[in-house]
């Protein structure tokens, strides 16, 4: 195996500067402060400037239309990671384009591309409800046709971005009657119609998130996509794109697993870690000397590396199963001052170990549960089957 420097051409390595220099200009340490404030995981700025420098619409284009060749889209991906680009609104934005793009009216594509590559319109996602949990066909937010409008009454939860979007991508019921992947119907809501509250909320990691209402809420029939109650079909595609169910390219230029911005994350923190653990302290001893941190540190390692190459659905499981199994053992090895969080004097690591214990139960939900993707690994790819939720059946009393 060749783990050689990859040499670049005179173009693709000016390309890489370009876009370290942009980045580093942009992505400021009061922009990474400011986002750990707000939890936003964006900032309007940034967005702003990604747009002005045609970076979004290089990202949205395919390579035939100006956009990113693969080689160069995974060097801006990596270089976009290596500075903790704020970066969630713009991932589903990109995610819900698509489905403008292949599903939207002529009307509504013309209202909302253009101000997707500037960067002056954001798309979020409306799918779960309060009480609907992983499973988002089971939608009761209804849509009911009115003339040339559709009215719409229900709440999501967890709609990351929204009081930094545009337009939300809704799942909506349109047939109460009929089985649940064929009632559902989607549209491109304008967050500012009348009728939409977003509320915040902060999760134990310190991000954003919303619940958003819907009362009696107005939409023309132009922010449909796709057919009425055809809506699974037109879904499918995002979904599959969040939950990381996307074929292999054979060029080996992508993620390995959909959560490896996560896991990244997890290694940068992991390898502070093991540097403080090889410091000899005030006493001349490291962590180190004692044999069992050197056992509990090389298993931490080797389960993240484990995690890290796992593919597909198998590493977005693996990776939040490792960051919720090894932060506490690297905290409890840094001990007390681990317990600090970043930015405070005196914390072990500047808080890089506690945080990923706050975001790992965070990454364990995100497009869904682990148990839900454990199931689907069993069932598709496994072939064991559906798993059976139903009530014990009940022992037949006994004849006397």
């Amino acid at each position: 195996m060749d783990f050689s420097r990859v040499e670049l051409s005179a173009d693709d390595q000016e390309f890489l500067d370009g876009a370290r220099a942009f980045l580093t200009t942009h992505v400021t340490d009061e922009v990474r402060r400011r986002d750990r404030e707000t939890g936003d995981n964006f900032d309007a700025g940034v967005h702003e400037a990604l747009g002005a420098a045609g970076w979004l619409k290089a990202e949205l284009a395919e390579e035939a239309d100006g956009g990113l060749n693969r080689l160069r889209r995974r060097m801006w991906d990596l270089e976009k990671r290596r500075v903790h680009i704020p970066w969630v609104t713009w991932g589903t934005t990109a995610i819900v384009s698509k489905s403008v793009r292949k599903h939207g009216s002529v009307e509504l594509q013309e209202e909302v591309l253009p101000g997707l590559e500037r960067g002056e319109i954001r798309l979020c996602l409306g799918y779960t409800e309060p009480d609907g949990g992983s499973d988002v066909a089971m939608c009761k937010t209804r849509a009911v046709r009115d003339g040339d409008q559709w009215v719409i009454n229900g709440s999501k939860m967890f709609t990351t971005g929204a009081h930094n979007c545009q337009y939300v991508f809704l799942i909506t019921n349109t047939d109460p009657e009929a089985s649940k992947h064929k009632s559902l119907t989607m549209f491109l809501v304008p967050l500012n119609s009348p009728g939409i509250e977003i509320q915040g909320i902060r999760t134990v990691d310190g991000d954003r998130t919303n619940i958003v209402y819907y009362s009696d809420v107005r939409v023309d029939d132009k922010y449909r996509l796709g057919e009425v109650n055809g809506g699974w079909a037109v879904l499918m595609g995002p979904l599959n794109e969040e939950h990381g169910v996307v074929g292999a390219d054979d060029d080996g230029l992508q993620d390995v697993s959909i959560l490896i911005h996560q896991g990244t994350m997890m290694a940068t923190s992991v390898e502070k870690v093991a540097a403080i653990a090889a410091r000899p302290g005030p006493d001349g001893r490291r962590l180190l000397d004692d044999r069992s941190v050197g056992y509990r540190l090389g298993r931490s390692i080797a389960r993240m590396e484990a995690a890290l190459a796992a593919p597909h659905m198998f590493g977005r499981v693996a990776i939040a199963q490792a960051m919720r199994d090894i932060s506490p053992e690297l905290m409890d090895i840094l001990g007390p001052a681990a317990a600090l969080p970043i930015d405070t004097e005196g914390a072990a690591d500047n808080g890089g170990m506690e945080y990923i214990y706050r975001w790992a139960p965070l990454c364990g939900i995100y497009g869904g549960t682990l148990e839900v993707f454990r199931n689907m690994i069993a069932q598709h790819i496994l072939g064991l089957g559906r798993a059976n939720y139903s009530l014990p059946a009940k022992p037949k009393a006994q004849a006397s």
